[in-house]
């Protein structure tokens, strides 16, 4: 079990934004753009007429979502985020949560926030963070992991994720990343799985992390239980406009151009960065293990670039690092500045 500690729950509470200030060049927060592009905003732009109405209708957005993921309009809920999806979580009332570490902590955070007993379950380094389905208790009637998974940059077969599903216990799979690894090959969006409840965010790939704009997959009667007590018009009409819009075919296939671009990125990174790195990364940012990691944080910080402190996550320490894979110049800027800060320490 977890433990109760408020110093605990503060860690947890702790993401990339507070490590990123402005004038710092970013590697903290894992968002591929800074603004969304021009296309995207001139859409959010004309949709602003509409905001003297309420957002009585999501079937556009929903239909959408469903149409991208071969899905159902009804097996469709749109959310402010994904990051709202985990808010949720507690109304389905679990006895037993297992949360997979290291991982995404705002959802252990909205279930032990509700008294809802929460289990650690750790994956190990000496293994690649690879996912053991007998490591979740069998009494667990929720299960939470991400794929790929914040902060490791691993990617668990689909299999392996989908052996976790079973009657009387809902599977939560963090797909927050998902869009970023080419062809989406262990995605389970469009999976028949019982109990399943993939969450997919468009802030990472589209810049709309001021705007909160994401969605939940899964059975018509699980997302009504989540959907229950939800405020009246619970998205506001340009989320909803976002999730029409990238959920459309020619936004799907730029995402899917970038991602395999971003592939050459992340290798290139992971490559100059090897002996640092933890595991080969499967989405665009790599987990990091430095020596005097609280020193070298600092010192990158006082050099202008921000990283994502390690620490935050159950399972890591000081010395890990999670950097954000941006284009060549600035990812060759990062790995002359680590190496300039381990020489002076």
């Amino acid at each position: 079990m977890t433990s109760t500690d408020p110093a605990d729950r503060a860690l947890l509470r702790h993401h990339g934004d507070v490590d990123a200030a402005p004038g710092l060049v970013d590697f903290a927060v894992n968002v591929r753009l800074p603004r969304p592009p021009a296309w995207l905003r001139d859409r959010l732009a004309a949709a602003l007429d509409d905001l003297g109405r309420y957002p009585t209708s999501t079937a556009a957005a929903r239909e959408a979502v469903a149409a991208r993921h071969g899905r159902r309009p009804d097996e469709v809920l749109v959310l402010n985020g994904a990051a709202e999806g985990f808010a949720l979580l507690p109304v389905l009332r679990p006895r037993l949560a297992a949360v997979v570490h290291p991982s995404f902590t705002e959802p252990e955070v909205a279930l032990r926030d509700a008294d809802v007993p929460v289990h650690r379950v750790h994956l190990s380094a000496a293994d690649g963070y690879r996912l053991r389905p007998d490591a979740v208790p069998d009494e667990a009637d929720l299960v939470v992991l991400g794929n790929p998974t914040n902060p490791t940059s691993v990617l668990h077969p689909r299999e392996v994720v989908a052996a976790l599903a079973r009657p009387g216990r809902v599977l939560v799979v963090d797909e927050a990343f998902a869009d970023t690894v080419p062809g989406e090959p262990e995605s389970l969006a469009g999976a028949d799985l019982p109990g399943l409840l993939v969450l997919r965010s468009l802030t990472k790939t589209w810049g709309l992390a001021g705007l909160r704009a994401g969605y939940a997959l899964g059975a018509t009667d699980l997302l009504a239980r989540l959907d229950l007590h939800r405020p009246q018009w619970p998205v506001g009409a340009l989320v909803l406009e976002a999730v029409e819009a990238c959920c459309a075919p020619a936004a799907v296939a730029e995402a899917v151009r970038w991602a395999a671009e971003s592939v050459a990125h992340t290798r290139a990174a992971y490559e100059a960065l090897g002996e640092f790195a933890v595991v080969e990364p499967c989405a665009p940012f790599v987990l990091l293990r430095v020596p005097h990691g609280e020193r070298v944080r600092i010192s990158l910080r006082d050099k202008g670039i921000a990283v994502r402190r390690g620490d935050t996550f159950p399972g890591l320490t000081a010395d890990h690092l999670r950097v954000a894979v941006r284009g060549p110049a600035e990812n060759a800027l990062f790995v002359d500045a680590l190496r300039v800060v381990l020489e002076e320490l």
